[in-house]
């Protein structure tokens, strides 16, 4: 073969070189149904970042669920406690007497008040005439595209095929739908906006093809109905186009609704832009100059020229240039010509239920795929960082508030963004760490008497830093700031991008070491001489206290612990990075605290240690697995340094059980891989694909939806995200120096794939092919910085010196068969 050839034949990597002697059919990436959504679970959700849309697909009324980002209760609030110094000191008191049940009770008096809630924008309602309900059923479709980002639902009325299309431009900011079919003049229906928030004042004409809705979130999460206090204001603005020459827009009043009529156009195109008076989270919505009847009729004002094709290629062009640098390919050993589904006859929702027989390779593509394009769809910059939900929602008060929790599962949302190649898409979370910072510094200076800054549990869009409302259970858990600042090293290690990491992250990591340094107390058993943390839970979990009553205060979990250690790293080594010698001190006192904190330890039964005292656990299957963030996402624990640790971490995941909700699911299957375990990473992956019944949700634990959300239940979006990242560990891990190949690949299951564009720590990007679960080539490419890499596959190793801007090619054995220059837009 030409090195022309080759090279063009791995840039297609639907069809890889290894595999040409066969026909390969390509498994479109579609989520498809074959009827409308009958329930929310059922619709398909699109979104640029900071709208969002629920697509339902119902023949006489289309229903599209509209989000904004900064839709939420509440104004700025106040995030200290002067009371909390002695509460601190009567608890931290308890506990070094081992009073530890007594401690969980006085907890309480350092909780603060809950979050606020995510809200919902409205609906869009498009209504088409009695004729639309002798459609042909078996024509129906109703896919999402994620290579197009785009909505798609056709089905036929005799021989009249419409059709309809959906997609959110980040680069416009706006949602559009277009509505066409087969014959000249049939486009006929009415459209109108309408909303469940309260205050929502008014909804009028603006001009003949536009419709205006105003309205107002609730000043407080507990304002009644009757009630204004100032909360945040949103409009959203629709226009309506129609085909030139054909047919026509009337306004109509439709119980008490305002509504724009279409009668015999050949086509319609609906806009939809919105904004609201959010201005920052230290901004008073009463305060805000924004105006967002103003700022939404500007953007729609700003495409008004813009053809539907113009504005969807521009919509295309923003979104491949993300969504295509990744491609993954899987396929069971001996059937390299795939048993595709056919997608036009079996519904993705099918699929699943098939999966526990088939296990389709190509599904867990799909759920791989999906995970990075609701990545890309609810997480751009500009916007706010995805909440528990990401951006779609349906309800006034979501489950959980819809808000930011920070004890797994924001930082799980952001977990695929580096690994798989999505670095931009992280920017929301910088800004918003940055903002929990300013009020974590009132926060630590109140509460705790101490420098830096600190976070807790749960956040929501006025980057809230106390202590939740009730147990401390979940509410007492300072560590939330801290797991957020190892994202900042994260991003510097795949992108050594230094000044990142001088400008944004450093001065976030130390200001979170400070409060940790303070934090940090001399332990009351003097005889080990260690440094603990005082009052101490483990997220969410309780143990039994000596004595038999339960507890979950105690001190120095070993997630407390684990997360200090990887931080206390991480300012070391980034002081060294950046020559920062005017923080010697800093580093002097993280130096010698470090040296000072207890070791992870491992329990009778032979398991990882929760709690600084080998208590009695009263559920062993708990949900949360947060004693092993060492091994994964933490580094303190790896294969080749702690292998004693890793078989303790192995006995934690076999006694934790495999049962659990979505997102445990994938941080178990996450952490299997870690310990190279790809038995049992696959057993988690496996676990996932459960379909839920939504109307009898209460009895799964974990799974999918029919759209491929993933359910707790009920849903929440963070699995979705946890999953690709899980996936892409299975298939390469990496440390500044090491890069590993197929650590935890099923070669039973997935023995021939391919897979490009993956990220390594050092800037790295690697593709990889493998045949009947044996590596057949891989390519690395170093974009900005020469670096020197230990590959590992196997039991291989070598050492290879990467020069920026080369591609390396190596065979099986791990012998460099060829290098070359190649662009950034090469690669990928």
């Amino acid at each position: 073969m030409e090195k022309g050839e080759e090279e063009e034949d791995w840039i297609l990597v639907r069809k890889p070189d290894l595999f040409s002697e066969n026909e390969i059919t390509e498994e479109p990436l579609k989520i498809h149904f074959n009827e409308p959504a009958k329930h929310w679970t059922d619709a398909l959700p699109i979104g640029n970042g900071r709208l969002g849309a629920m697509v339902w697909g119902n023949i006489l009324s289309e229903t599209l669920n509209l989000n904004e980002d900064t839709l939420w209760t509440g104004i700025p609030g106040n995030y200290t406690n002067p009371d909390a110094p002695a509460a601190l000191s009567a608890v931290r008191k308890l506990v070094d007497d081992g009073k530890y049940a007594q401690a969980t009770d006085s907890a309480v008096k350092l909780s603060g008040n809950p979050s606020d809630v995510y809200q919902l924008l409205g609906d869009m309602i498009i209504e088409f005439d009695d004729s639309h309900s002798q459609y042909n059923k078996e024509t129906y479709i109703r896919e999402l595209d994620l290579n197009t980002a785009k909505v798609k639902v056709t089905y036929s009325v005799l021989d009249n095929e419409y059709t309809r299309e959906h997609f959110i431009s980040n680069p416009d900011q706006v949602i559009v739908t277009k509505i066409s079919a087969s014959k000249s003049r049939s486009i006929s229906f009415k459209v109108s906006l309408n909303s469940k928030m309260i205050h929502n004042s008014s909804n009028f004409p603006i001009g003949k093809n536009r419709i205006l809705l105003k309205g107002s979130c609730p000043g407080s999460r507990n304002e009644p109905e009757d009630s204004t206090k100032g909360g945040i204001q949103f409009s959203a603005v629709l226009d309506l186009e129609i085909s030139d020459g054909f047919g026509s827009i009337y306004i109509v009043d439709d119980e008490n609704t305002k509504k724009l009529r279409v009668e015999g156009a050949d086509w319609a195109v609906i806009r939809l832009t919105a904004s609201s008076s959010f201005e920052g989270p230290f901004v008073k919505p009463l305060d805000s100059k924004k105006d967002p009847t103003l700022e939404s009729v500007r953007t729609m004002d700003s495409i008004k020229e813009l053809s539907y094709n113009e504005v969807y290629a521009r919509h295309l062009d923003d979104y491949q240039n993300l969504f295509h640098r990744v491609s993954l390919q899987l396929w069971k050993s001996g059937n390299v010509v795939k048993d595709l589904h056919d997608s036009v006859a079996i519904s993705t929702s099918e699929r699943v239920k098939s999966f526990g027989e088939d296990e389709d390779p190509s599904l867990v593509e799909l759920l791989f795929q999906y995970g990075r394009y609701l990545l890309i769809s609810c997480s751009r910059r500009g916007a706010q960082v995805a909440n528990l939900q990401g951006i779609w929602n349906k309800d006034i008060q979501p489950p959980w508030d819809g808000a930011q929790h920070l004890n797994i599962n924001l930082q799980m949302n952001y977990w695929p963004s580096l690994s798989c190649n999505l670095e931009e898409c992280q920017e929301p979370l910088f800004d918003y760490i940055s903002c929990l910072s300013l009020n974590g510094s009132k926060t630590a200076k109140v509460n705790y008497e101490a420098d830096g800054w600190v976070a807790h549990q749960v956040s929501d869009l006025w980057a809230k830093t106390s202590p939740d409302s009730g147990l401390a259970l979940w509410a007492l858990w300072p560590m939330g700031g801290a797991w957020l600042c190892t994202h900042l090293w994260e991003h510097y290690s795949f992108t050594m991008d230094k000044d990142f990491l001088k400008q944004k992250a450093y001065p976030l990591i130390k200001g979170c070491s400070l409060f940790l340094l303070d934090w940090l107390i001399e332990g009351h058993d003097g005889y080990y001489n260690y440094l603990e943390t005082n009052p101490s839970t483990s997220p969410e979990h309780m143990f039994t206290a000596p004595g038999g009553k339960p507890a979950s205060v105690s001190y120095s979990s070993t997630m407390d612990m684990a997360i200090i250690k990887e931080v206390f790293s991480i300012v070391v080594s980034a002081a060294k990075i950046l020559g920062r010698s005017e923080d010697d001190d800093l580093v002097s006192r993280v130096l010698k605290a470090q040296s000072k904190l207890p070791p992870t330890r491992i329990s009778r039964d032979g398991s990882i240690m929760e709690w600084a005292l080998d208590f009695e656990d009263p559920d062993v299957h708990h949900r949360h697995v947060s004693h092993l963030f060492g091994l994964f996402p933490g580094h303190t624990i790896t294969p080749e340094k702690n292998p004693d640790l890793c078989k303790a971490a192995e006995n934690t995941l076999y006694k934790r059980g495999e049962e659990g909700p979505g997102w445990s699911t994938t941080w178990k299957a996450a952490l299997w891989a870690r310990l190279r375990n790809s038995e049992h990473a696959y057993r988690m992956v496996k676990r996932l694909f459960i379909l839920v019944d939504p109307e009898n949700e209460s009895a799964y634990e974990g799974g999918l939806y029919s759209n491929l959300f993933t359910a707790h239940p009920p849903f929440q979006i963070d699995a979705n995200f946890g999953f690709p990242a899980a996936v892409a560990e299975m298939l390469v891990q990496s440390t500044m120096h090491d890069l590993y190949l197929l650590p935890a690949l099923p070669r039973d299951k997935w023995a021939n794939g391919c897979v490009k564009g993956l990220k390594a720590r050092g800037g790295v990007t690697v593709n990889i092919r493998w045949n009947e679960g044996n590596v057949h080539q891989v390519r690395i490419w170093s974009r900005d910085c020469n670096a020197i890499r230990r590959i590992h596959y196997r039991k291989i190793t070598i050492t290879a010196t990467l020069l920026a801007g080369r591609v390396y090619t190596f065979n099986t054995q791990l012998k460099c068969v060829e290098t070359y220059s190649m662009l950034n837009s090469d690669f990928f």
